[in-house]
């Protein structure tokens, strides 16, 4: 039994079309004028939700360009900087949290952050947000998810790197701290990740290990694998969002734009519907169709008393007469009266 709930009055769970959100991140590029530009764009994308992330540098890591502070990994997006440099190029001021949630309620999204200390937790408070988002890296800071947890509200963590053993933890720690209402987020901590690193089939195990709901926080490009999520049950959805890719921006390289994120929401939707339940037989709407299978009919002309052979019937489209599988059972039997070419084979033209 997964724990079905409502953010801000909408419904998250396997019951409500997946709850898509757009995570604008770092890429206002330090302009507030294009944080409310994303904000608009995102409106009209149609998601449900607009994520922003509640840190400094010094609230991240240390003024340092040496040693682990420095990025210099050749794979990274981001390298030949330090840490401290990155989170001061991609931090959101706080003094435009307020704007942007206002921007963001007035297009009637639900907008919400990721706080990574308790002085975010504190500012986040005084801003009213229904829920919060735990990152991939911060899913081990059990103070953190603690401090987050006793606000009552409803928290969303990605699971980026952790363990069974580790996920298993956290989700303690959050129950026992107060969180009644739990997201897990399957999550692969690469930028941008492949589909082969992926790993969707997770999310329904997930689901069963935890009985919480479960969704995607997806760094792949495109909306393939986040529409592959909803068959999964991923009742939630994460996605990076810019205004434009060749703008640049510090996640831009694997942020949906307008177009795509607008695609995300429609298809996610429309896999969600199609889920349905499990049935067999025609549906109300196939009904008309059954006319149109195969059954017998007659193919020539025949007298009264002509026989029945595979020379004058078959079967064809469309489907009023006997059933083909009733083929040998009329086969030799005489009709009992002039019958045209097109007619149906039912009992009652046979003697």
């Amino acid at each position: 039994m997964t724990d079905e709930f409502h953010i801000a009055g909408r419904r998250i769970g396997a019951d409500a079309p997946p709850f898509v959100i757009a995570e604008m991140s770092g890429n206002h590029n330090q302009s507030l004028e294009r944080a409310l530009a994303i904000v608009d764009a995102a409106a009209r994308s149609g998601v449900h939700a607009l994520k922003i992330q509640t840190y400094t540098p010094d609230t991240m890591t240390l003024n340092l360009n040496e040693r682990e502070f420095h990025i210099d990994d050749p794979d990274s997006l981001w390298a030949g900087t330090s840490l401290y440099a990155l989170y001061a190029e991609a931090y959101t001021p706080w003094e435009w949290h307020q704007p942007i949630f206002e921007r963001a309620r007035s297009h009637g999204m639900i907008p919400f952050s990721t706080p990574f200390d308790d002085t975010s937790v504190d500012f986040l408070e005084s801003l009213q947000v229904p829920c919060y988002k735990i990152a991939s890296f911060e899913n081990t800071d059990m103070p953190l998810i603690r401090r987050v947890a006793a606000t009552g509200k409803p928290l969303i963590i990605s699971t980026g790197m952790a363990t069974l053993a580790e996920m298993d933890e956290t989700v303690r720690t959050a129950r026992a701290a107060g969180c009644k209402h739990l997201v897990l987020l399957k999550c692969t901590s690469t930028y941008p990740a492949t589909p082969a690193n992926t790993n969707i089939r997770t999310i329904a195990h997930m689901r069963d290990m935890f009985g919480c709901e479960v969704g995607l926080s997806d760094h792949t490009m495109g909306v393939g694998v986040a529409v592959a999520s909803v068959a999964m049950g991923a009742t939630v959805i994460e996605k990076h969002f810019t205004l434009d890719r060749a703008e640049g921006g510090v996640d831009s390289a694997f942020s949906l734009e307008p177009a795509e994120m607008s695609a995300l929401v429609t298809e996610t939707g429309r896999a969600w519907e199609a889920l349905g339940q499990v049935r067999y037989g025609p549906t109300e709407a196939e009904r008309k169709s059954l006319q149109f299978r195969r059954s017998l009919y007659i193919t020539r002309d025949l007298k009264p008393g002509d026989v029945l052979s595979l020379e004058n019937v078959r079967a064809i489209r469309p489907g009023l007469g006997l059933a083909p599988g009733m083929l040998s059972a009329v086969l030799g039997r005489r009709v009992s009266n002039a019958i045209s070419r097109g007619t149906p084979v039912s009992w009652d033209i046979l003697k």
